[in-house]
């Protein structure tokens, strides 16, 4: 698929601009570790106990803006990223892995894409084709922004879900990787007004993860778990649809206007 320098296309598609995207966040992560060399990296270089938001926050902060910014807060964004990967490698014992390799950058912008679907998907329904054609165009950037050869990013939907079962098949999930998990779904040090929430945002986690992975991290999918999530789906697809612009694109906002404070700085 052709495309143009990251974060340069004219139009990004409004499905990429939703404050909906955070319900995904934990999903994302849990696909993301559940590859053994993206797992042990992240028990090794990175703090979900401590920083759950800060980590959350980045993560989308470079979705929004690579996909809806100028090419330069893109590139400003996309080279944070990368510096702050630097450190991230291990070339001794198992399994080595470097933030940098290829194929482990195509699968965090796969989790990423799929996730922004998957969420999308289950508040509004089935996308129609040319806007689900739109959001895979704007998601394929992530990878570029990643340093990935813009060739590894699947030509077109249909091979982009080849891919992804594939992948689903070869996830493998250690001690090590459940603890990733535990910290991020169960010690995490969230804010005061959301910790009576971790109940809840572990079961729209699990709930939206492929029924494939659950087992992997141990996470138990209940009949009580199953009605909790879709009561909770049916209140989302409620009420999110009446609120006003400014709040669903507010995340997207304040995004943008860091990425233009750190161009005048």
């Amino acid at each position: 698929m052709p495309r143009s320098d990251v974060g340069a296309r004219a139009e990004a598609s409004p499905l990429g601009r939703e404050v909906l995207l955070l319900l995904g966040g934990a999903r994302a992560i849990l696909l993301q570790i559940a590859d053994p060399a993206i797992g042990h990296g992240v028990a090794a270089h990175s703090d979900f106990v401590g920083r759950p938001m800060d980590r959350l926050r980045a993560t989308l902060e470079f979705v929004y803006v690579v996909i809806n910014g100028t090419p330069e807060q893109a590139a400003r964004v996309a080279r944070r990223v990368n510096r702050a990967h630097g450190p991230v490698r291990r070339t001794e014992g198992e399994p080595t892995y470097s933030a940098f390799d290829p194929a482990l950058q195509l699968w965090v912008a796969a989790t990423i894409y799929d996730t922004a679907v998957t969420v999308t998907e289950t508040v509004f329904g089935r996308l129609a084709d040319s806007d689900a054609d739109a959001l895979y165009r704007d998601y394929a950037l992530l990878g570029s922004a990643l340093q990935m050869p813009d060739d590894l990013w699947p030509a077109d939907r249909a091979a982009f879900a080849g891919y992804w079962h594939e992948r689903l098949a070869e996830l493998r999930v250690d001690d090590t990787v459940r603890g990733v998990a535990r910290s991020l779904l169960v010690e995490a040090r969230l804010p005061l007004a959301l910790r009576p929430l971790r109940p809840l945002l572990r079961i729209m986690t699990t709930g939206l993860l492929p029924p494939s992975v659950r087992p992997l991290f141990g996470l138990r999918w209940t009949a009580r778990a199953d009605a909790v999530f879709t009561a909770w789906i049916r209140v989302i697809r409620f009420v999110y649809p009446l609120l006003p612009a400014f709040v669903r694109e507010a995340p997207l906002r304040a995004a943008l206007r860091r990425a233009g404070s750190e161009s005048r700085a």
